[in-house]
């Protein structure tokens, strides 16, 4: 969507906060032993303390309150009976709606004990995603985000998940544009003031691509390394973005 009012702006930073502050509680809850379904009913109860729904569960019937990916599992794992296991990468994804505004956010963390190679890929993903919210604004290309995301994964030794890409958001889960995280040279579209988008890199320490598994929503990497995703929603302005999804 693209913002026509404060009160669109508001709204949406409203549900930014939720979605930010259900995730942190989430992160701060999440214990060894404790199965995916447990930390996701948290997750859940936080969004109804608030008056917010999870926009993939009520528009999309997906299975659960969040999304819960660990390990080799990247991105949209159901919540289940799996227990949280010693030195599991963790990533929570949660897309919220509440009175028709959607945001949406992602955070990778490891559980103990910690492993230093895990670490280095979550500071390295993290730090890519601010690095590329830092640079945009009104008019700057939209393949410069790929480019970015490109370079960044490079420049720390990782690939690029490909298939994976940030998106429009606000008044639905996925809008446009979509965004590749890799540079297109063919590419041609701009940033526009008041456009509402997610930045969200995946980075790999080996696969390139992600694989949909049997259950019709869970996304794998199909070989033994890991991956780490952050996720922001944010507001395009004439100078730096707003981030919505800040509690």
């Amino acid at each position: 969507m693209t913002v026509g009012s404060q009160k669109d702006i508001d709204a949406l930073k409203e549900i930014g906060k939720i979605v930010a502050l259900t995730i942190k509680e989430m992160k701060q809850q999440a214990r060894l032993g404790m199965t995916t379904k447990e930390l996701d009913e948290i997750g859940g109860m936080i969004l109804k303390s608030h008056s917010a729904v999870s926009a993939p569960r009520t528009t999309l019937n997906f299975p659960g309150h969040s999304c819960i990916s660990i390990n080799r599992e990247i991105a949209h794992g159901i919540p289940g009976n799996r227990k949280i296991g010693p030195g599991d990468l963790i990533n929570i994804d949660v897309c919220a709606e509440k009175d028709g505004y959607i945001a949406d956010a992602g955070y990778s963390f490891q559980m103990p004990p910690y492993r230093d190679s895990v670490t280095r890929l979550c500071r390295h993903t993290h730090d890519t995603m601010m690095k590329v919210i830092s640079s945009l604004k009104h008019g700057v290309k939209i393949n410069e985000i790929g480019r970015m995301i490109q370079a960044e994964a490079q420049r720390g030794g990782y690939k690029v998940i490909r298939n994976l890409c940030s998106h429009g958001v606000g008044k639905a889960i996925h809008e446009q544009p979509n965004i590749l995280p890799v540079y297109n040279k063919h590419d041609t579209r701009i940033l526009k003031e008041g456009l509402v988008i997610t930045i969200e890199p995946f980075l790999s320490t080996g696969a390139e691509f992600v694989v949909e598994q049997p259950d019709g929503w869970t996304l794998r990497l199909p070989d033994r390394s890991l991956a780490a995703q952050y996720e922001h929603t944010i507001i395009i302005t004439k100078n730096t973005p707003m981030i919505v999804t800040v509690a």
